[in-house]
């Protein structure tokens, strides 16, 4: 008996030491993710307002994927190299069926997937040649769902971090997260109100919080504050688009960071999400605040080169590459 504990010991010693970067969810503990999936369509436009006119020939502009911001921010850490607990909910309907199949062929693990669902949540986005995006999001009845706190509390076990996207399927597991001590990271996209009722629960419990500048009731910087002070979050990231980022600390400390420009834009869709993960990548690895800012808004820059939200990441070696590349011509 003592023979083969030993033996399981050593094994476990070589797997971590030698096989390191290999993942195996018994031995690493991975980020946990919880948000939505949809089946986005994406239509390319010339500019907007968008004239009216019966019949339009896009020719290769309309491409449908699987996207969300579950999808989004779960790929963009799987890409960069990160062992993800994706938990979300699908429709039991043909959409369903393809995006499960996608998603594993992606290699994310389909674990902590529910297919209850009479269907599958669906977007279609318009964008124009500037880049600009108008999402229309059809949610079906994922708003008045759950998800299940057993299969919840399985997944955050093996997680150091839990990145609960502002989903009503959300709502009930923020207390969770919080009581186990599990850092909770969420991206309430655009507000226009500090006590915003749909998002006060998940700002509130955000260690991390990252929001848009889009709709601000002040300026980013005086937003920034006014959230802090409201919800004691540990950092706040605001996105501001062709402007660049805001950061927050705990410590009072707030910088503005210059947009970065990899490549030229094709649509600025999912490049908060990009920012978002990517950031959440390089923080958990010990990075500070501004490095790992850094280094998220190179990776949403290079995304934006794509037309979908869950296309155009790179991968840690690609990103640290044009990283240097981007830090050498700035000098």
């Amino acid at each position: 008996m003592y023979f083969t504990i030993a033996l399981n010991l050593f094994k476990k010693f070589l797997f971590t030491t030698i096989t390191k970067p290999v993942y195996n969810e018994d031995y690493i503990m991975g980020i946990l993710v919880s948000g939505l999936v949809n089946i986005e369509t994406t239509l390319q436009i010339d500019t907007f307002p968008l004239e009216y006119e019966p019949v339009r020939y896009p020719f290769w502009g309309i491409a449908t994927t699987v996207s969300g911001v579950g999808v989004n921010v779960s790929l963009a850490l799987h890409t960069l190299g990160k062992p993800v607990h994706f938990c979300t909910m699908l429709g039991t309907d043909v959409y369903g069926e393809m995006a499960h199949e996608w998603m594993q062929h992606q290699g994310l693990s389909l674990e902590f997937f529910i297919r209850r669902l009479p269907q599958t949540a669906q977007s279609v986005i318009l964008y124009d040649k500037a880049g600009r995006r108008q999402i229309h999001v059809d949610l079906k009845n994922i708003q008045e769902q759950r998800y299940p706190l057993e299969l919840f509390e399985v997944a955050i076990e093996r997680a150091s971090v839990a990145v609960l996207c502002n989903i009503n399927f959300n709502r009930h597991l923020l207390e969770v997260a919080k009581e186990k001590g599990i850092p909770v990271c969420t991206d309430v996209h655009t507000i226009a109100d500090p006590e915003d009722e749909y998002n006060r629960d998940f700002m509130a419990a955000a260690d991390i919080l990252f929001l848009s500048d889009e709709k601000l009731w002040a300026a980013p910087d005086v937003a920034a504050r006014d959230l802090m002070k409201r919800y004691h979050n540990r950092l706040i990231v605001i996105g501001m688009g062709a402007r660049g980022a805001l950061l927050l600390e705990e410590n009072g400390t707030c910088i503005e960071l210059p947009a970065v420009h990899t490549r030229p834009v094709v649509s600025t869709i999912g490049a908060g999400d990009a920012l978002f993960a990517s950031f959440i990548n390089f923080y958990v690895d010990g990075f500070s605040p501004l490095e790992s800012l850094k280094r998220a808004m190179v990776f949403a820059s290079w995304k934006i080169g794509t037309t979908g939200a869950a296309q155009g990441f790179l991968n840690s070696y690609e990103l640290e590459k044009l990283y240097a590349q981007d830090l050498q011509s700035a000098i």
